[in-house]
């Protein structure tokens, strides 16, 4: 018997507890740790995709300098740049950590990806990774002639869900926003029983998948946002009409899950054109575990294909959202 969760992933997890990379508890240990396991899972990938051409810049924005690292497709089937920022709790991850996601948007959509190294924390508390996020979408904005999108997973998520607001609010026009197991709603920082109750999957999901509610709060805690403000609590913003179109896929092993499926709920509810798609098998970190799972590589495809899907020249985004698909 299983708990209905992915098996190939459940295998993956219980070998990742055995790296010694996972045994350090530390802000270092866990940025080692995640270096460590997502290259793992990227030379696992049978058919990865190959970009034409990758390089690292420094952007000279309005708020400061800001490292990036530019993904261009061999084929280009859109004019778009998407903005990607990192997962990893605000603390760990980076461009190459994630450099497998970046490529795969990159050669899936047909589209330049700028990747944004943002600061991290706890040397660079909240507002810093929000700010550099901005800052840099905000620089290529005014720099180029193509439409803009911005996408993340995780805490990536949520400064992709924060920007797309950001860039709502300052007149900058967004063509699409790619949320995958996005944190949405930060107050009480993991830790307030009342809040937590609001979204069952903190507890069904808490342990024993990847992402733990423990993590949560020991990510929020070092960050030291605020939880009621929208540039860390996206679902806490008091409208959301009129943001871009978004592709938002949860997944069901996820404690973040819940929260997810809420955010996705308030934008239809503002009248924003969504695509939602909760991977019931899948865990927090499917977007990054193609090698690993049949279902996880084709869950990271159709993420790509949604955002692709909202950039495409002529495709009316409103026929292809509006719809929930549970797989």
């Amino acid at each position: 018997m299983t708990d209905g969760s992915d098996p190939d992933i459940a295998e993956w997890l219980r070998q990742r507890a055995l790296d010694p990379t996972a045994a350090d508890a530390s802000v270092a240990g866990a940025r080692i740790h995640a270096r460590a396991v997502n290259e793992r899972s990227r030379g696992l990938l049978q058919d990865p995709p190959v970009p034409a051409a990758e390089r690292d810049i420094v952007l000279e924005t309005a708020g400061g300098s800001v490292p990036v690292r530019v993904t261009e497709p061999a084929t280009r089937f859109t004019d778009a740049t998407i903005m990607f920022f990192h997962g990893g709790g605000w603390i760990a991850g980076d461009l190459d950590t994630h450099l497998q996601h970046m490529r795969r948007l990159a050669v899936e959509t047909g589209s330049t990806v700028v990747g944004v190294d943002y600061r991290l924390a706890p040397e660079h508390p909240y507002p810093a990774a929000f700010d550099d996020c901005l800052a840099a979408t905000l620089h290529v904005a005014g720099a180029s002639a193509g439409r803009l999108a911005v996408a993340g997973d995780s805490a990536g998520g949520q400064l992709a869900a924060s920007v797309a607001l950001a860039c709502r609010d300052q007149g900058i026009p967004l063509a699409a926003q790619l949320l995958v197991v996005p944190v949405t709603d930060v107050m009480g920082g993991y830790a307030d029983s009342a809040v937590n109750a609001r979204y069952p999957s903190r507890q069904e999901r808490a342990d024993g998948y990847g992402l733990t509610l423990a993590g949560m709060r020991w990510f929020a805690d070092l960050y030291t946002a605020p939880g009621d403000a929208w540039q860390v609590s996206p679902l806490r913003a008091p409208d959301l009409a009129g943001v871009a179109p978004a592709a938002v896929h949860t997944a069901g092993f996820d404690p973040l899950r819940d929260e997810g499926n809420a955010y996705a709920a308030a934008l239809r509810a503002a009248g924003v054109p969504v695509v939602h798609r909760e991977w019931p098998t899948l865990n927090h970190g499917f977007f990054g575990l193609g090698g690993v799972s049949a279902t996880a590589e084709e869950a990271a495809r159709q993420a790509a294909a949604d955002l692709r899907g909202l950039l495409t020249t002529g495709q009316d985004a409103t026929a292809a959202a509006n719809r929930d698909v549970i797989h």
